[in-house]
């Protein structure tokens, strides 16, 4: 008679004995972390949450978080996250798709055009590619366009000297312009623009897409950088409202369903692409809600503590160990998608 397959099995395999009869903090072995040695360079983008990770990554890992694109000397301070410094390794602001990624990345190697879509508000204008870093516009649209020449030298330059690249997916529904397929981070008229002037229309990302896209940024970041890893992980912030026509729990459900495929399927196909399950962290039933704040999306600070304490678990602790005093969190994050509740 056959042994059972199951019998040898760790505990960490079993529901019952991994999560029903443990405390939820008391999980351990929910990743398998990159065996870094902690003078890794590391540069984050995505989704909001992205920025946890970075905050983390930048108070553990002294020099190791890299940031390609500073503020500028003469702006204070206290205004660098209102005009997008500081908060991912370039000045991108958020980047939600899969397709943003992939497009950002072919701009700034000269794969793709230079975009030159300008959006216009109140006589100011913005780049439609990231219009939430420029809270005032600039005057002209031209003064738009070279500085986003200049943003997409400095994405050249974290693409080709990163060590280890970490994404954090968000969504799936976007808006695409009708004329060459670039793929905006918002809608036209939610921050800037104007849905009757700015052609764009809505488009669901299918897991073909999503894993498409994932597969052509790979490929094109390990040309320019052979050595690079990259860590993937999925947002668990459910989405603020959908455009799909469908009720926002199960559009949220079917978002993230096909971003956490996508993810696994890429982290499965390379030894130097990793996933890490913060999506699962927050959204278990196991944790019945604990980490949401009251409006059951953003994620609270313990929430956010949480995820941490596993990102850096095994590997990852021993390279970036824990020198902090108190938490890092109790800061907010810079989120385009709030801006849609506005103008409802």
């Amino acid at each position: 008679m056959t042994d059972n397959p199951y019998r040898a099995l760790p505990n960490h395999a079993f529901w019952k004995r991994a999560v029903a009869t443990r405390h939820y903090e008391d999980m351990s072995r929910l990743w398998d972390a990159p065996a870094l040695q902690g003078t890794e360079k590391i540069a984050t983008a995505g989704s909001c949450f992205a920025q946890h990770i970075g905050r983390h990554i930048a108070q553990r890992g002294e020099g190791n978080y890299v940031d390609f694109e500073p503020a500028p000397l003469f702006l204070p301070e206290a205004e660098h996250e209102g005009f997008g410094y500081g908060i991912y390794s370039c000045r991108y602001g958020n980047i939600y798709t899969s397709r943003q990624l992939l497009q950002i990345a072919q701009e700034a190697l000269g794969i793709r055009p230079t975009s030159r879509h300008v959006w216009e508000k109140d006589g100011r204008y913005y780049d439609a590619l990231r219009p939430s870093v420029d809270p005032v516009g600039q005057e002209d649209m031209e003064t738009v366009c070279e500085l986003r020449r200049v943003h997409l030298s400095r994405v050249a330059q974290m693409l080709r000297s990163l060590d280890v690249f970490v994404f954090t997916l968000g969504l799936t529904e976007t808006w695409i312009d009708r004329s060459d397929g670039t793929a905006f981070p918002t809608a036209p008229g939610v921050i800037a623009g104007d849905p009757a002037k700015n052609a764009a229309e809505y488009v669901n990302l299918s897991i073909d897409d999503v894993r498409k896209d994932l597969v052509d940024f790979w490929k094109i970041l390990t040309e320019v950088n052979p050595d690079a890893q990259m860590i993937l992980t999925v947002s668990p912030v459910p989405l603020i409202a959908t455009a799909s026509g469908q009720h926002v729990l199960p559009a949220t459900t079917y978002s993230k369903s096909v971003l956490r495929v996508a993810a696994e399927e890429l982290s499965m196909s390379s030894d130097d692409i990793h996933y890490f399950p913060s999506y699962e962290i927050i959204n278990s039933a196991a944790g019945r809600g604990y980490y949401f704040e009251p409006d059951m999306r953003s994620v609270n600070n313990n929430g956010v503590e949480y995820v941490m304490s596993h990102f850096f678990s095994g590997p990852m602790e021993r390279a970036f160990p824990d020198s902090r005093r108190g938490t890092v969190d109790g800061i907010g994050v810079v989120c385009d998608e709030d801006r849609i509740d506005e103008v409802i």
